[in-house]
């Protein structure tokens, strides 16, 4: 019975072994339960990843280890069009905020659904150390951080 049964396939609520550590930051999943088992892009039922789960939980080794993977997408966004930089920086997560930056690609003015973007959520939260970090990348401040549409 047990030789049928896949590691990536989710519970009730959508989440799989990968979600459900990445989400507590057991970094240990990588070599535990073997890579090629998983697909780290697979949502729950809330369209959140397990990037989005470590990125928003603040676990930066969780996040460096999922960005090692080749077919991962960190900028893959939620059912809310938030990516993993938005997700990090409105809880103030500094450390996985850093680690988000240190790819090329990262975009702390890229805006979410509601016109929100990594920056916005930064400033409206007081999150002052991850606003700098953001704005060390030349991001454009958005007309939002009031809140949606509204201008500062």
């Amino acid at each position: 019975m047990w030789e049928e049964v896949s590691p990536d396939w989710p519970g009730n609520d959508g989440q799989t072994p990968l979600l459900h550590a990445a989400s507590r930051g057991h970094e240990a999943v990588k070599t535990q339960l073997g890579r090629e088992e998983f697909d780290p892009d697979k949502p729950d039922n809330c369209s959140k990843t397990p990037f989005s789960h470590a990125a928003g939980h603040g676990h930066q080794e969780m996040v460096k280890i999922l960005l090692g993977w080749e077919d991962a997408n960190p900028d893959k966004p939620d059912n809310l069009g938030q990516i993993l930089l938005s997700l990090a920086a409105q809880y103030g997560h500094e450390e996985a905020v850093k680690v988000l930056l240190m790819r090329q690609e990262a975009n702390p003015g890229k805006p979410d659904n509601f016109g929100q973007t990594p920056l916005s959520f930064a400033i409206r939260r007081g999150h002052n150390r991850v606003t700098a970090l953001l704005q060390s990348r030349k991001a454009a401040i958005p007309s939002t951080i009031c809140g949606v549409g509204g201008t500062a």
